[in-house]
């Protein structure tokens, strides 16, 4: 991602348009010119989960302040995420899938923002119907858009690591189907609330957390469907082998996203599979691909968001 900050006479030159990436914990902004360079980018940790509906505008405008004069033209606000939630600042209405991104513009819910030079729109999320398969998906519709805006034609499963990893199936702008794995949260939950939490505390060992990892990954990808029974083996290797926590969280985690990536064997074939995400969980999950022989490569999830939302506005104008 381009970042440059532009002056003329001293004077910071105003957005063309802002990107938001809205959040449950955090929102990220980046405010571009009419060619799609970042003159500024900025970040708060005002995400849904500590805003009321009626905090949404005074969070942005505070973010953009500094950047956008009181007067002048209306300035676009491009907005995907949680902003959109029914929780959120304001609803905006899942699309069912199959479902053409292209499509995320038109059905943007606009937000009133009254005496402002901001013009806020909130792109909606994906949902899959149908008894067994339910599943929703809010922000990583717009890291699709994107990955299919900057790989013409790509057609293919797309994986996005995170607190509740996204496997998606592709076919250039249209998503076919999703699912869901609640792989990090239940990481978090046994970490701190399960009896395996005796056996995660202690000092980390880069090494004796990557051993870990292995095993677990290991383990989980050759049975996938045994995870219940296998997850007390974290509590019971430190208490009989006596292996140290960082060994002990290197094995959940591993036996976790091992067990994820085995439950998505048939569908992986032999294409290489984009990765949207962070550099540490994307490694995770590489790691997993390959030990089954498939070939993977990490895309960063700011800049699959951040064209996503400019393919967005695009379409809309």
């Amino acid at each position: 991602m381009t970042v440059r900050r532009q002056t003329e006479v001293g004077v910071a030159v105003e957005p063309a348009w802002i990107a938001v990436d809205w959040g449950t914990s955090n929102l990220r902004l980046w405010g571009l010119d009419p060619t799609g360079a970042v003159l500024f980018a900025g970040e708060s940790d005002q995400g849904m989960a500590r805003l009321s509906r009626e905090s949404y505008p005074a969070v942005l405008a505070g973010l953009v302040a500094e950047h956008v004069a009181a007067d002048g033209p209306m300035i676009d606000v491009m907005i995907c995420g949680m902003a959109g939630a029914r929780q959120g600042w304001t609803e905006a209405p899942y699309l069912p899938v199959p479902a053409d991104l292209d499509h995320l513009a038109s059905h943007a819910v606009h937000p009133p923002l009254a005496g402002s030079r901001l013009r806020p729109r909130i792109l909606p999320g994906l949902c899959q119907t149908g008894a067994g398969d339910e599943d929703v998906m809010r922000g990583e519709e717009t890291q699709l858009l994107g990955l299919a805006a900057r790989h013409p034609g790509f057609s293919g499963l797309v994986c996005m690591p995170g607190t509740h990893c996204k496997w998606a199936q592709l076919d250039g702008r249209r998503v076919v189907r999703f699912t869901s794995a609640m792989t990090g949260e239940v990481f978090e939950v046994l970490r701190q609330h399960s009896v395996l939490r005796h056996s995660l505390n202690g000092d980390d060992d880069p090494a004796l957390r990557a051993q870990g990892l292995d095993e677990g990954l290991a383990l989980g990808l050759t049975s996938p469907d045994k995870l219940l029974g296998r997850l007390f083996k974290v509590r019971a290797a430190s208490l009989v082998s006596e292996r140290p926590a960082a060994w002990c969280a290197g094995f959940l985690s591993g036996l976790l996203v091992g067990s994820e990536v085995g439950s998505q064997r048939a569908d992986l074939g032999h294409d290489e599979i984009p990765l949207i995400g962070g550099a540490q969980l994307s490694h995770i999950y590489a790691r997993a691909l390959a030990m089954v022989g498939a070939r993977s490569r990490r895309v960063d999830a700011a800049d699959a968001v951040l064209a996503g939302l400019a393919a967005a506005r695009q379409s809309r104008s």
